[in-house]
């Protein structure tokens, strides 16, 4: 079974059965992609690592998109080899950063894979401390993403993403960061241009569906239909 969950921050009570209903009956055969700010290797300090070796102790496969709040550098550390059809950063063996623009395989369903957001509480932080500016994709990665999805045939099963397409942000009610604009209006392309069942994203700290394939997701927990 894969789950899908929303932004994580580097919380580990996160991993309790409390917070995520059923995680101890996982097994090897089950996958949680969380959407964006992870957040476990955010200090890149030691409690973090320790923490990452006690998730590489689980049997499941724990995989994220990056958001806006991500420490880049220090997953850019790690190795980058292919994983099911895209590119992965291997944290751990069974704790996979998916880079931006990737199409993935997974039990037989096909994810396009896109993080990137902004912080707009960026005047509380330091860059190359606590926000790192290539939280924001870069041309390089929209190429590779618009490649992808054309070899995909413009269609796959899912889409799982830190922000969302502008047209949903203000369907929330909220509304896009001048900053932010180019991912949500390149998302906006891809709804015009891409067929796909559902639509995953974090960021907005929000549990609720809109307009029926999108789904924004924080602490649930969503059991992906066979």
């Amino acid at each position: 079974m894969i789950y899908i969950t929303g932004d994580t921050h580097g919380e580990q009570g996160r991993f309790l059965e409390l917070n995520m209903y059923g995680e101890s009956q996982w097994t090897d055969k089950d996958i949680l992609i969380v959407c964006g700010d992870f957040g476990y290797l955010f200090t890149n300090q030691a409690y973090e690592h320790a923490f990452l070796n006690s998730l590489e102790k689980k049997p499941y496969t724990i995989c994220f998109c990056d958001g806006n709040h991500e420490n880049f550098p220090a997953i850019k550390e790690y190795p980058r080899v292919k994983w099911n059809g895209g590119y992965v950063h291997k944290i751990r063996e069974n704790v996979l950063h998916l880079t931006r623009g990737q199409v993935f395989n997974l039990q037989g369903k096909t994810f396009f894979v896109m993080g990137g957001g902004y912080s707009i509480d960026r005047y509380m932080r330091k860059e190359g401390y606590s926000y790192w500016k290539e939280e924001m994709p870069n041309n390089e990665e929209y190429r590779e993403a618009t490649k992808n999805l054309r070899e995909a045939g413009f269609k796959v099963d899912y889409i799982i993403s830190h922000t969302a397409p502008q047209t949903v942000v203000r369907m929330m009610g909220k509304y896009c960061d001048s900053h932010e604009l180019e991912l949500n209006g390149f998302f906006d392309w891809v709804v015009g241009e891409v067929a796909f069942k559902r639509w995953f994203f974090g960021h907005w700290h929000a549990d609720r569906l809109i307009g029926g394939k999108f789904r924004a997701v924080w602490f649930d927990v969503i059991p992906l239909e066979n």
